[in-house]
């Protein structure tokens, strides 16, 4: 059993919980499962009893912890801006030390972490993808063709490619040098659109070709961490946080920044990786992490901030198909981005607001992804019924996790609009 010192310091976190209730309706998992337990001052309660000793960590609080979905809404809303996300994050990490992670979980880990075997891994998938998927070409993935464990027939599931996004290009994609604006940008994929969307990356590279702007594509970057980071899996957090901050500052000296597609990546490099080593006593690959972010953006964040892309879209023509666009947790709640990727998609798009565009669309992680996966439905349904409502033909959010949950809502609902990230509509846009 851990000893009161080696245990993170949730006590001061509980002390500050005044129990205004402020974060209660906001609350995806209460929203979905309403019970002061699963709430936010709920879980902060727990975490002063466990600090105390009061509460031992057994499997029915193992099972409270994990129902949070890290959405960062109570965060958002309360009074004193208390870090609900950031304990649940950490006790997990004690919960993974008492009762393991599952053995799935740390091969999704190691396969991440280790991009050769997982390269390998996806093309061995792709020989035996149509005995349990079926492609469904209007909605972009892969429906199972029957249930298996965790997955039930007919769950949309994201596709799988032949070649990844960073085996696709050249390390080095130069602009004209009668056109070059002496701009160099890299570019840190993120997983699930180096492997299964890869429209993402293909769409940026379009934009900075169009741009004039030198590309650099650094093909050893290794996975942000961030679901096992979610899921308490400290150990392959610390490997593959360190190796990319090694890795970022052989080359960040020589770009103007790096730009990521994805909004819980960039969360998680620009404001979780500090926060990790910190809270792990590491302050020298804190002041190190910290540099880095420096120069991390959100593509669209920096794409509207830096460039001339949204005049150059004054000039296209429009389309009639709409759009509406779904705000990810970990892009207006953590960063502040929400503006941007509007700003690019008006000029070509009609524009149509849904009711709740920060409501969470209940991605949740790994674990809600899985054994947790009938609190993702819940979720999911009022966020497709509010897209419904829109009647837009795309819904677009610059996150694939929102698109791994709300293309299975839009499917669970049997809703049209098909979700596409704001980068592939902006490709689009710039053929017209």
């Amino acid at each position: 059993m851990k000893r009161v010192e080696d245990i993170f310091n949730f006590q001061a976190i509980a002390d500050d919980c005044v129990k205004c209730g402020k974060c209660i309706p906001v609350c995806t998992i209460h929203q979905v499962n309403s019970d002061e337990v699963t709430s936010p001052r709920g879980f902060i309660d727990l975490l002063g009893e466990y600090q105390q000793g009061n509460l031992e960590l057994d499997k029915t609080a193992k099972n409270i912890f994990e129902s949070c979905f890290l959405c960062t809404n109570c965060v958002d809303v309360c009074p004193n801006t208390l870090p609900t996300d950031m304990v649940i994050e950490e006790v997990r990490a004690d919960i993974a030390d008492k009762f393991g992670i599952a053995w799935y979980k740390r091969v999704i880990f190691y396969l991440l972490e280790h991009r050769k075997v997982m390269d390998f891994v996806m093309k061995f998938g792709l020989m035996f993808k149509t005995c349990a998927l079926q492609e469904d070409k209007v909605k972009g993935g892969e429906r199972a063709r029957f249930s298996f464990p965790m997955v039930k027939k007919g769950r949309l599931l994201p596709s799988l490619s032949r070649v990844s996004f960073l085996n696709s290009y050249p390390e080095e994609i130069l602009a004209p040098k009668q056109k070059r604006p002496n701009i160099r940008v890299a570019l840190f994929i993120g997983c699930l659109a180096n492997y299964n969307y890869l429209g993402i990356g293909e769409s940026l590279v379009e934009i900075l070709k169009e741009l004039n702007i030198d590309i650099f594509i650094p093909k050893e970057q290794q996975c942000c961490g961030a679901p096992a980071y979610f899921t308490g899996a400290i150990d392959s957090v610390e490997r593959m946080t360190k190796a990319n901050i090694e890795y970022f500052e052989s080359f960040m000296n020589e770009c103007d920044a790096m730009l990521i597609p994805e909004a819980t990546c960039s969360a998680m490099v620009k404001h979780d990786w500090q926060l990790f080593f910190k809270n792990h006593n590491m302050p020298e690959w804190e002041a190190r992490a910290k540099k880095v972010a420096e120069k991390i953006f959100m593509a669209t964040e920096w794409l509207d901030n830096n460039t001339p892309l949204q005049e150059i879209l004054k000039t296209k023509g429009t389309f009639d198909t709409s759009v509406t666009y779904h705000d990810p947790c970990h892009a207006k709640k953590v960063q502040g981005i929400y503006k941007e990727p509007r700003n690019l998609l008006a000029p070509n798009y009609p524009m149509v607001e849904m009711s709740n565009s920060d409501r969470c669309c209940g991605f949740g992680g790994v674990t809600m992804q899985t054994e947790k996966f009938h609190f993702a439905e819940l979720a999911g349904k009022p966020k497709a019924a509010m897209i419904k409502e829109t009647k837009a033909h795309y819904v677009s959010a610059e996150c694939s996790a929102c698109r791994v949950q709300l293309s299975e809502a839009l499917n669970s609902a049997e809703v049209e609009t098909v979700f596409k990230n704001p980068l592939e509509l902006i490709a689009e846009a710039l053929k017209k």
